[in-house]
């Protein structure tokens, strides 16, 4: 059961990834973000006071959240740290990179993930998840040589390492969930809301710095749907995943994995929206990595 929920979780955020394309591109990239995670959190909120005022329908809907220690608030405020520079780094690069760029070298967040499970939590994989991850990392290495034909030099573009940098911690993020959904056994919606709270408050203290004493910057924002949509289908996404992780069979370096067969909305569907280049030639990797992904899911 578990696995179909990181397929639905990959749908959402297949879909996530489009919309963010569209909410990023020629706008201010921090107030974007905290517009995303502010939507998604007042969405987890509408539930939150439902659980309040009507408590046995929502315990009997499977909505019901935790009361928590602030021990358990300070681990979760540990992930909203993680999860705010890696998304940080993730709308500033997808505002300057092409999404079928920048997806498939987010699919490498697996790999990063393989790694955590194997010394973290001792995960087994067998010889054909070994091919699997190895696949999905040497069709990334493949797009950056496509990438240069749109020049787009890895070695020396910036929001390449970026890029690289808010997969890793994204992938950081994801071993985290692990803990926190099995280990402190919080529920997702719980896990959710606050996570969503923190995150916004780091949020407005950079902004306080970066974007809200400068004029000129506030007044090339746009609002745009896409920026409410981001944060809904963000949520829904992250429900489905943390409700996969609540499973003690499942394993997380199969999860992380799964999620990544996002990849082919956001290539396929991307490439024909936003009208990015060399479409037919990302096919070829793109194949690789799905491959990849049906070795680890099926072996």
């Amino acid at each position: 059961m578990w696995m179909y929920l990181g397929l639905l979780a990959a749908l959402f955020l297949g879909l996530h990834n489009l919309c963010k394309k569209h909410a990023v591109q020629g706008n201010e990239a921090f107030p974007v973000l905290l517009g995303t995670v502010s939507s998604g959190f007042i969405f987890i909120a509408t539930f939150y006071l439902l659980s309040i005022f009507y408590p046995n329908y929502a315990v009997s809907q499977g909505y019901n959240f935790q009361v928590i220690s602030w021990q358990q608030h300070g681990y979760i405020f540990i992930k909203s740290i993680i999860m705010a520079g890696s998304w940080l780094l993730a709308y500033q690069a997808l505002k300057h990179l092409p999404i079928t760029i920048v997806t498939p070298i987010r699919s490498a967040g697996p790999f990063f993930t393989f790694i955590g499970a194997l010394v973290i939590y001792k995960e087994s994989p067998n010889f054909f998840q070994w091919i699997g991850f190895f696949l999905i990392i040497l069709s990334v290495i493949l797009y950056s040589k496509i990438g240069k034909k749109e020049g787009i030099i890895f070695k020396k573009n910036k929001w390449i390492f970026a890029i690289i940098a808010a997969t890793f911690l994204g992938a950081s993020s994801g071993l985290y969930d692990k803990f926190l959904i099995q280990n402190l056994n919080l529920n997702p919606q719980t896990l959710q809301f606050w996570f969503c709270f923190y995150t916004i408050f780091i949020l407005i203290i950079i902004l306080c710095f970066t974007w809200f004493p400068y004029k000129h910057k506030r007044s090339a924002f746009k609002f745009r749907w896409s920026i409410i949509a981001v944060g809904i289908l963000l949520q829904t996404a992250d429900y489905f995943y943390f409700k996969a992780l609540q499973d003690p069979d499942a394993l997380i370096m199969l999860l992380s994995a799964i999620k990544r067969s996002q990849i082919i909305i956001a290539v396929v569907v991307g490439g024909l929206v936003f009208k990015e280049k060399n479409k037919r030639k990302k096919l070829v990797p793109l194949f690789g990595i799905m491959l990849g992904v049906f070795l680890i899911l099926y072996s």
